[in-house]
């Protein structure tokens, strides 16, 4: 297992994309940091974490060749490799928020970004971010609603410790991309997705307010909502939101 433990970075992803450039590494290295100062999430958002207080760690996936098509199992297996280790540390109700955010009573925990490097248009590895809240007990107010695993459950947790348990189930979760279980891992998505075919009210990017239920989420990773019946529509990330959240 290569773990490779830096003080700090602006981006582990960064970091790991460019010693992946230059070196052979190998499959499922990992590049975590005690303190990561520019953190990225979706579509350009920041990641924010308290310096020695949580985990922010980038694992390298060496595909060699693998559909560009089927790139969504990559971020459904992850996201259910971070909710299985995270059943284990807190009772409260843990969700899958699409695409692969974890709530935990509806309060964000954990943030993943998948950058995928390609060739001959295909996949030929994934550098695989997450961002986990562990020991952080105060948060900035503007970042929306947030909590930490310490929060929730009471205790320190060892941060060592629990990541090498993500990582032992990031590879187990990936090795069902790899051996395309596609189905399996749709199944277990499904049944940890937050408002799975529940009626909710959702506004779209143009401010519109429609009562909707998720009813799929497409191999191209778009969120597929039944508006009415027989009538659905798709959307892409920052196409829509809970209109009970500031982000979807």
């Amino acid at each position: 297992m290569n773990i490779i433990k830096l003080n700090a970075i602006d981006s582990t992803n960064l970091y790991l994309k460019k010693l992946a450039d230059e070196n052979n590494l190998e499959n499922f290295t990992v590049a975590v940091a005690r303190n990561q100062t520019a953190g990225r999430g979706q579509m350009g958002t920041n990641w924010v974490s308290e310096n020695n207080k949580n985990l922010t760690f980038s694992m390298l996936i060496v595909f060699g060749e693998f559909k560009i098509s089927h790139q969504f199992y990559i971020s459904i297996a992850v996201a259910i490799a971070v909710i299985e280790v995270l059943k284990n540390y807190v009772n409260n109700s843990l969700v899958i928020k699409w695409p692969n955010d974890i709530l935990a009573d509806e309060n964000k925990v954990s943030g993943i970004l998948i950058e995928n490097s390609l060739k001959g248009g295909k996949i030929n590895n994934s550098i695989i971010g997450v961002g986990l809240n562990v020991n952080q007990e105060i948060f900035p107010t503007n970042i929306g609603k947030v909590s930490s695993l310490k929060l929730l459950s009471g205790t320190e947790i060892e941060t060592d410790e629990l990541l090498i348990e993500l990582i032992n189930s990031l590879k187990k979760y990936l090795n069902f991309v790899s051996e395309e279980k596609f189905e399996a891992l749709k199944e277990m998505y499904y049944s940890n997705l937050y408002m799975f075919n529940k009626s909710t009210e959702f506004v779209d990017n143009l401010g519109l307010k429609f009562i909707g239920k998720i009813i799929s989420v497409g191999e191209d990773g778009r969120l597929e909502v039944e508006i009415e019946p027989k009538k659905t529509r798709k959307f892409n990330l920052k196409e829509i939101k809970f209109a009970s959240r500031d982000i979807i």
